[in-house]
């Protein structure tokens, strides 16, 4: 017969039982409770581990340090007239040279350079015209598109923009030779002096430039005319025609009545909003994450910001103290690019100040001067006739030099420094 294994359990196992479920309760709220001061101790020290306000009246700067070897010019090339440099998606960095201004009988390479991020030489082409295009006489501008394209500008006697893919191969031209140069054109250019596309428009922003005076703005896939705006948003206007030139005692009067009414240096009134067109040459034109064009008025001595539908928003004066009558300041031109910061607010414009040789830092928000740095010169870090500048995806500056400057610079981001608000005005 089978024999019944269920037993009445005794009280003194009751017990040890609850005694048992009462130690794994208390184990489980002590784990409970031990991870709850482990999640407070780590959130503790990251705030104490996070970086503190800063002081009052102090402000946080990027700091750069030049790369006087960047970069590796191959094949015993030397670089003419470095016009304008761009950077890329991939962090290279795109030159553009005036092959043509080497010596005779000095060895150069193509107009167009791509370089890697560590300065070396990737590949290069450019310098004649082919099918359906006319290559510019003078080289200026580059920049690479979102697409991965490249786009140039030329400021010789040059109406036209070219699109190029990275290895050099012809998409499409905007802008033909015209016999008359107008700021009324909406075909063609006149001596445009740089290129910017959006991506979130798809549109090609044009400095145009030397000969005209506007911001013009195309479709980047099939070049058709969008709009475009002078100074302050207005209809840029062409120059009435000059009167013929003086000579003789006649040039000697008109020269010393200019120089008694010529409004001095330091004579400038902080109310004066300047000229209400562009002073040519229009030179830069970049425009930012959030939608503003910046554009880069070097004649004028400024910077002036825009939706990208063209209404003005404001201005801010660079070294407008720079004049050449006094032979106070080579020729007198001062804002010649515009850069911004590598991070996605793109906190800090950059400003290219020609004849005072040297790059401004602003707060891009409120155009507040920050800092700058530069002087006359040729030792790295110099600027003999500074030209273009860009920035790479890690927020190094890229500088480029014209006339006998003939380089690219490299200004390595080595992060935010704090130091005093500062008292400068960059006018």
């Amino acid at each position: 017969m089978d024999v019944k294994r269920n037993r009445a359990r005794s009280p003194l196992a009751d017990l040890d039982l609850a005694r048992a479920a009462r130690h794994k309760l208390f184990c489980l709220s002590a784990v409970i409770i031990l991870a709850a001061v482990v999640a407070l101790l780590i959130a503790g020290s990251r705030r104490t581990a996070a970086a503190p306000p800063l002081p009052a009246n102090t402000v946080e700067v990027p700091k750069f340090v030049v790369d006087p070897s960047w970069p590796h010019i191959p094949n015993g090339w030397t670089l003419g007239q470095v016009s304008s440099a761009a950077s890329d998606a991939d962090g290279n960095i795109w030159i553009f040279h005036r092959a043509r201004t080497v010596k005779p009988g000095v060895k150069t390479g193509p107009p167009v350079m791509e370089f890697d991020p560590a300065g070396n030489y990737i590949q290069g082409w450019g310098g004649q015209s082919g099918e359906g295009y006319t290559w510019p006489s003078t080289e200026h501008g580059i920049t690479v598109d979102y697409k991965g394209n490249v786009w140039i500008s030329g400021n010789g006697n040059d109406d036209q923009i070219l699109k190029f893919t990275k290895d050099g191969k012809f998409i499409m031209q905007i802008g033909h030779a015209a016999q008359k140069k107008s700021n009324a054109d909406t075909t063609s250019l006149w001596r445009p002096a740089d290129v910017y596309v959006y991506p979130k428009t798809n549109e090609i922003f044009v400095a145009d430039g030397y000969g005209n005076k506007r911001v013009i703005v195309f479709d980047a896939d099939t070049g058709a005319y969008k709009r475009m705006w002078g100074a302050f948003g207005n209809t840029p206007m062409d120059d009435p025609p000059r009167p013929p030139a003086l000579t003789g005692e006649a040039a000697k009067a008109a020269a010393a009545e200019e120089e008694a009414t010529r409004t001095l240096a330091t004579g400038f009134d902080p109310k004066d909003p300047g000229p209400s067109q562009f002073v040519p040459p229009v030179h830069g034109v970049k425009v930012s994450n959030d939608g503003l064009v910046y554009v880069a008025d070097r004649g004028g001595k400024r910077v002036q910001v825009f939706t990208t539908e063209g209404k003005y928003i404001t201005q801010v004066w660079i070294d407008r103290w720079c004049l050449v009558a006094g032979a106070g300041c080579n020729n007198g031109n001062t804002a010649a690019s515009v850069a911004f910061s590598a991070d996605q607010a793109q906190r800090f414009l950059y400003v290219a100040s020609r004849s005072p040789a040297r790059i401004w830092v602003f707060d891009r928000k409120t155009l507040q001067a920050l800092d700058s740095f530069g002087r006359p010169g040729i030792a790295p870090g110099e600027f003999d006739v500074l030209h273009h500048m860009t920035t790479d995806n890690k927020g190094n500056l890229y500088s480029s030099e014209v006339e006998d400057g003939r380089r690219v610079q490299k200004f390595a981001f080595k992060g935010l420094v704090s130091m005093p608000v500062p008292a400068m005005k960059a006018n």
